[in-house]
């Protein structure tokens, strides 16, 4: 099997699957229990919440664990408005964000506040001087994500942040999920982000919220104490133990593994656009981690049924939209022809993937597009 479908998910590193199986076995207490094994893990959850916070250069006390990055993306907009209604009415986003953002978005909307949806220019991202023309004086939170899942296209969240700080009333979430442990995220200027475990090798059902301390937010699981009463349920405690070390790991190898993605990237694209009838509807300066591609004998369905057949995984757009049978909504936010949004697939890398199935990939396009292509 060749998997190039890295930004739906990664496989669990060895080593955190090892330690993720100790803590099951032997802290499955509950956190909040006052026992003694109940304290064990208590503090074994602390302590990961300190490595973490060390690990983004954040404190302690703004690291909030959940349950995935839906979760944290409804908690910090949903959540945010709720407990701050009173400043301001207006709210700014983009108009290729993940769903999650983009639903919590359009309940907020449906509740009688006023919401903008930016639109990114032709290299995929959402510019400062967009969002200062935007800004009112009731604008109350911007969110946007720092890398597309679909295109890779990085939006300058550091640069978009100190525009955004030029209202004291506003405060910017940035949805991280796809640039964590990939590159470089300015964490002092952001005053929320949300992560993601299983997008760098980390188990399913964890992630964490980033909250400034200056941040309130209302709780959207209700239940006791945990997580600062912003959300209620028994602790997943080996999940968010172990998300220290996944965490650690993904920073401590980002250099070199972008260095090696890169690479697998940059012969894809020499390959495909020298290709008859192919496409490269990422930009240039995207993250290499995600490469979008169009050919123009194929429809996306057909492609991935074709490739699927070959065990190599790929995708469509994004893998939580994947059942939807529109067309690419990001590719013709960059003013692509409806035909490169029908055609386009995905293929997404990370440090397990290598240059060798790069040139599988390509064998194999070759084969798909004699037995199946339509002539140009």
């Amino acid at each position: 099997m060749i998997y190039f479908d890295n930004a739906s998910t990664t496989s669990v590193r060895p080593e955190v699957a090892r330690v993720y199986k100790k803590l099951i076995d032997e802290s499955f207490a509950n956190a909040d229990a006052m026992h003694t094994p109940g304290r064990k893990v208590h503090r074994q959850v602390e302590q990961a919440r300190e490595h973490i916070a060390r690990s983004l250069g954040v404190k302690e006390g703004e690291i909030l664990f959940t349950s995935c990055a839906s979760e944290s993306n409804s908690l910090a907009l949903v959540g945010y408005i709720l407990a701050n209604r009173q400043r301001g009415n207006h709210i700014l986003t983009s108009n290729v964000e993940h769903s999650s953002t983009k639903h919590a978005i359009d309940f907020l909307e449906s509740q009688g506040f006023e919401v903008e949806r930016l639109p990114i220019n032709e290299e995929g991202v959402v510019t400062p001087e967009t969002v200062r023309s935007h800004m009112r004086k009731d604008t109350i939170l911007v969110t946007l994500m720092h890398v597309n899942n679909e295109i890779g296209s990085i939006n300058p969240i550091g640069r978009i942040a100190d525009v955004v700080h030029e209202h004291p009333t506003c405060v910017f979430h940035s949805d991280c999920v796809q640039s964590f442990g990939k590159i470089d995220i300015p964490f002092d200027k952001l005053d929320m982000a949300t992560i993601s475990a299983h997008k760098i090798h980390g188990v399913k059902g964890s992630a964490l919220l980033m909250k400034k301390s200056r941040i309130a937010l209302h709780p959207i699981v209700f239940g006791g104490q945990q997580e600062q009463g912003l959300r209620g349920g028994t602790e997943n405690a080996p999940a968010n133990i172990v998300l220290a070390k996944t965490i650690r790991l993904a920073l401590e190898e980002q250099k070199d593994t972008y260095a090696h993605v890169k690479e697998i990237r940059d012969f894809l694209v020499r390959e495909i656009s020298a290709f008859p009838g192919g496409h490269i509807n990422s930009p240039k300066d995207a993250l290499p981690y995600i490469l979008n591609v169009s050919f123009d004998q194929l429809t996306s369905e057909v492609l991935l049924n074709a490739l699927d057949e070959r065990g190599i995984c790929v995708s469509a757009k994004s893998t939580c939209d994947s059942r939807s049978s529109h067309a690419s909504e990001v590719v013709l936010a960059l003013n692509h022809s409806p035909k490169y949004a029908e055609q386009a697939i995905r293929l997404s890398f990370s440090k397990d993937n290598s240059l060798e199935e790069a040139k599988q990939f390509m064998k194999a396009m070759k084969e798909i597009v004699q037995n199946y292509g339509l002539s140009l």
